[in-house]
């Protein structure tokens, strides 16, 4: 049985140029999310021990935590290590 040479090429990555955009989404979520999830187990709280001050600190801990887990993620690499072309010189694209 002979193969054809066309679909036995692995499949290679391409750039579909939204690599930012799910990276903007994923630091999004990790934030707003923790910030949600936290102050409803601040607010959780509030109610169980009669406190007022339980949510905004739940807020700023899923803040923080929210932080932590992009910088852990790495998402803020890429643009540190590949920080594009000088300002004022034309971007070259690669061939």
């Amino acid at each position: 049985m002979v193969k054809d040479s066309k679909n036995t090429k692995a499949a290679e990555p391409t750039d579909a140029g939204d690599g930012g955009y799910n990276a903007g989404m994923a630091v999004f979520s990790y934030i707003v999310g923790g910030i949600v999830v936290w102050s409803l187990i601040g607010w959780g709280l509030d109610s169980l021990w009669g406190t007022r001050w339980l949510v905004l600190a739940g807020a700023i801990l899923g803040a923080a935590g929210g932080f932590y887990l992009v910088q852990m993620h790495g998402f803020f690499k890429h643009r540190a290590e590949n920080p594009g072309p000088e300002p004022g010189k034309p971007h070259k694209p690669s061939k």
